[in-house]
């Protein structure tokens, strides 16, 4: 349950320079990379007191996927509300969080493929604050909730 639900949000960094824990007992739980200092990052993203989720300092060594049996730090997410937690949202977090603390090594653009928005992978580089982000989604969500409302069997 838990990897299902961080899995929106933590997949949209997947396709970068960062692990999110492929090759670890706990997928999507655990974000890292053998060039990030999981303390700073971990104060980083906590401080952003991000509504359903908490981040502690970690250490860990994938056995597949990116950075295959190397050390990484990082940040462990423990779920501390699933109903609060804004998945998407957490994703964008985290992208601002490392591309502000990791500019030159964290891969931004590579982040295009999930994020699905050149405009929210610009805002992310520009500095535009993660929340303001996820607000401008709003009017298309509500249209899309409109627009599917037809289909669904189960309302």
């Amino acid at each position: 349950m838990t990897e299902a639900t961080l899995y929106p949000g933590v997949a949209l960094i997947e396709g970068t320079t960062v692990s999110v824990g492929r090759g670890t007992p706990n997928p999507f739980e655990v974000v890292g990379a053998p060039w990030i200092d999981g303390p700073a990052l971990a104060e980083v993203l906590q401080a952003r007191a991000i509504p359903g989720v908490r981040f502690a300092p970690t250490t860990f060594t994938p056995t597949t996927d990116r950075h295959a049996n190397r050390p990484c730090q990082g940040v462990r997410l423990t779920v501390t509300d699933r109903t609060a937690l804004d998945s998407p949202l957490l994703g964008v977090e985290l992208a601002a969080a490392l591309h502000q603390l990791y500019p030159q090594r964290f891969t931004l653009d590579d982040t295009l493929g999930l994020v699905g928005s050149k405009a929210t992978v610009e805002a992310i580089r520009s500095g535009v604050d993660p929340r303001a982000i996820a607000t401008g989604w709003e009017a298309d969500l509500t249209a899309f909730k409109a627009l599917r409302a037809k289909y669904l069997l189960y309302p």
